[in-house]
């Protein structure tokens, strides 16, 4: 494989692309509990109790400590909140509750100012800290820039004074939908942008030798976050800037199984290549369920090292900075232009028990005496050495070991699953003529097997591995495909235990969505490992398929279902978050593939949910406003109708279908 050097090379963003390395940091001090790379990665968090609720606030700041927060950030949305930071901070001194807290500010830069006094860590949004958003597009000239950049100048350095004399450390926290109309004008809505927003403000930082800071990316489409964050610290290096340590998280992820896949595809593909300092998982729930799943991501990474050794790379073949799917051959209905695949594994599942498929979205209905499906039903079926009883629905097909499909007399929708060495040892005979599946690591895939798969136009490649580096092996192996030319489709294959709780939503959206969001990847296939004694399977496999659907929405790769970008709420929250993101799902979860941001304040709305189709916003005290994609459409709607308006918006874009004309199953 011909590879550039690392000098060569613009697509170096971490310290190895195959060995797990974390990224040297410099420290930052927050408080008593430091932050960088000679440190644990660090969990946070963030209240949603009103900031001028004082015991309100630090009853739930305690709750998130004892939940496993080593931060608490609380919003300061104007000086009367930054003032009560105090109160609130006292307060939990007396309690003898030490942990840090961070103000978080949009807009005001003097309620920043006030908290650095106050509080161990300020976040500021450089793309409203010293602009007001008014989706306006603006021709600047270089000079034009230059004067805007001056006044952000004026108006910035007051809090890095503060900051600098009080000890005070900042995080430069950068959100996709919520970059000034000066950098949209100038970058777009790109990752690029994202990057020079926050190096905008951490060059004047610099410039008066302040170094206590962190750096956020953060955006609801885990594409544009894990490039964002990723050209970052290549720009770091490239300007000879400090290696600043760097907080992750997903925003607006959501809630339950889907804001935990999201949060993982995102957070976890970072952390996999040795990047992140800090994680916040941001969920739409009561922000003590969320440090639990934040440990969970990161103590996978305490005994990564060792790992079996994987060939290294000096260059990184692909754009890791912008999203392109991998060039593939069409082979039946994998690769090409076609949606990545999902297979559901039955193998340990006796399906001679079942004559029901609805686990994996597959329905039989008595009247009108035929299958149905729904959004996330599986296109195939894996049944190992058993053979299905029974004819399987229209758009399902079945995949059987080598030596079972050999024995069916009508192979009509099914398909053979062999080994590497199994398929070298055929020479092309006794295969099917449309689908073959071959199963193998990246060690059985060697130079002489490639080789023999190159042109072949029947073969899907079925790609696993037992090594605990598992993301970065499976995808060196894509890296050797793009190098060598080679064009066959490829399913990615995990197995999980089904007992392990978060760890198989985290593990497996890490470990596959890591590959997806670099365009990777043709089909999923999750295998449940069963413990003796499990005994409802037909769970273990709904679960499976659902999180299969999930990942690939996640990663963007897949749309089987309405997308919710949901804020984790705060104290700026101007109703209940959960309850009503729990009502607007119920109205409107069978429009598949439209997206639908619920934010509770405007600073969360419009630019938060960025790529929403339609939103839902608090304005005000039982006031809503609606949006259609950054536009507003309806002001001071009334809590009680907005969701009726809600659905007339879709309505008239022709967008709504009514439930009664969807076919739903459960």
């Amino acid at each position: 494989m011909t590879l550039l050097t690392a000098s060569e090379s613009k697509n170096i963003y971490c310290p190895s692309l195959t060995e797990y390395k974390r990224r040297k940091t410099i420290t930052i001090h927050i408080g008593d509990v430091p932050m960088g790379s000679d440190y644990p990665i660090r969990v946070q968090s963030m209240t949603t109790v009103d900031t001028m609720d004082t015991k309100g606030s630090i009853d739930e700041v305690i709750r998130m400590v004892n939940s496993g927060c080593e931060y608490v950030r609380i919003t300061a949305p104007s000086v009367k909140e930054a003032q009560n930071l105090e109160n609130i901070r006292n307060g939990l001194r007396k309690a003898g509750v030490m942990v840090p807290l961070v103000a978080d500010i949009h807009f005001t830069p003097n309620a920043a100012e006030l908290a650095a006094r106050i509080v161990e860590k300020v976040r500021i949004n450089p793309g409203n800290y010293a602009d007001r958003k008014r989706f306006e597009v603006i021709d600047y000239t270089d000079a034009s820039y230059a004067a805007e950049l001056e006044r952000i100048r004026e108006k910035f350095i007051p809090l890095i004074k503060i900051c600098k004399e009080h000890g005070t450390a900042m995080r430069i926290g950068t959100n996709h939908g919520s970059l000034s109309d000066r950098i949209l004008s100038r970058y777009g809505d790109t990752p690029l942008g994202m990057v020079e927003s926050a190096l905008e403000f951490l060059r004047i930082c610099e410039e008066f030798n302040y170094f206590n800071i962190a750096l956020s990316m953060k955006s609801s489409n885990t594409q544009v976050m894990v490039e964002a964050y990723r050209l970052l610290v290549q720009r770091l290096d490239e300007e000879g800037l400090k290696p600043y340590p760097l907080h992750l998280g997903v925003t607006e992820a959501g809630e339950a199984e889907d804001g935990r896949i999201k949060s993982a595809v995102g957070i976890g593909t970072l952390l996999e290549d040795g990047l992140g300092d800090t994680v916040r998982v941001s969920l739409t729930e009561a922000p003590e369920n969320e440090a639990p799943v934040a440990r969970k991501l990161i103590e996978r990474y305490t005994s990564r090292v060792p790992h079996a050794s994987i060939e290294p790379v000096s260059s990184c073949p692909i754009n890791p900075f912008q999203y392109s799917r991998r060039d593939t051959l069409e082979v039946f209905n994998f690769g090409g232009h076609n949606v990545p695949r999902v297979i559901a594994d039955y193998s340990n599942i006796n399906i001679s028990e079942y004559s029901d498929l609805k686990s994996i979205g597959h329905f039989f209905l008595p009247v009108p005496d035929k299958w149905a499906m729904n959004d996330q039903g599986a296109d195939f079926i894996y049944t190992g050495k058993k053979v299905s009883p029974f004819m399987l629905p229209n758009g399902l097909k079945e995949i059987l070991d080598y030596e079972q499909w050999l024995e069916q007399l009508d192979k009509t929708n099914r398909f053979p699953l062999l080994t590497a060495s199994a398929w070298t040892g055929l020479a092309g005979s006794d295969i099917s003529a449309q689908l073959n599946f071959v199963k193998g690591t990246i060690h059985d895939f060697d130079k002489a097997f490639l080789i023999s798969i190159a042109d072949c136009k029947n073969v899907v490649l079925l790609l696993h591995t037992d090594n605990l580096h598992a993301m970065p092996e499976m995808r060196r192996f894509f890296f050797e495909l793009v190098e060598k030319g080679i064009k066959v489709p490829v399913v990615i294959q995990r197995a999980y235990d089904v007992n392990s709780g978060d760890a198989l939503t985290l593990y497996s959206a890490t470990d596959i969505g890591g590959l997806l969001v670099d365009g990777f990847g043709d089909g999923v296939l999750l295998s449940p490992v069963f413990d003796e004694g499990d005994n409802d399977k037909l769970k273990a496999a709904a679960t499976y398929n659902s999180i299969g659907f999930g990942i690939l929405q996640a990663a963007r790769t897949r749309m089987s279902k309405t997308e919710y970008i949901s804020c984790p709420s705060c104290g700026r929250t101007l109703f209940d978050l959960q309850e009503t993101t729990a009502m607007i799902r119920k109205h409107t979860e069978h429009l598949k593939g439209i997206k639908i941001g619920i934010m509770g304040c405007i600073v969360n709305g419009p630019g938060e949910m960025a790529d929403a189709d339609y939103g839902y916003v608090g304005m005000g005290k039982d006031k809503i406003a609606l949006y259609r994609g950054q536009e507003v459409i309806k002001r001071s709607v009334t809590a009680a109708k907005a969701v009726d308006e809600l659905i007339e918006l879709i309505r008239e874009d022709g967008r709504w279908i009514d439930p009664s004309e969807v076919e739903v199953l459960n």
